[in-house]
């Protein structure tokens, strides 16, 4: 419980950073997905495409800001803190931001 807490305000700390810098990314994402969602049958699978790229581009930077920060830590803790990390990008993303994390 200790090792969660600390990570935790890492996390959230790191998350918020990301969420400042991908701004654009994640409003453009958020656009596509109700474009996507409010398209008839014939348009939908384009647009499903367009928004999955988004998805796509976010899960990558979140692994790459989980992964160098892992980087830096053993083996052990920086299987801890992958969970952590994994658990707060879900619950502030949504699962298919964090789909990337969960299978890395």
């Amino acid at each position: 419980m200790l090792r969660r807490a600390r990570f935790g305000e890492l996390v959230d700390r790191q998350l918020d950073l990301f969420e400042e810098d991908s701004r654009a990314l994640l409003a453009e994402t958020a656009e596509a997905e109700k474009t996507w969602t409010g398209a008839t049958r014939e348009e939908s699978e384009e647009l499903y495409g367009d928004y999955q790229l988004l998805v796509d581009e976010i899960g990558e930077r979140l692994l790459d800001l989980r992964e160098t920060y892992a980087g830096t830590l053993d083996e052990r803790t920086a299987d801890e803190y992958r969970s952590v990390f994994n658990k707060a990008t879900r619950k502030r993303f949504g699962r298919d931001q964090a789909t990337l994390l969960e299978e890395s």
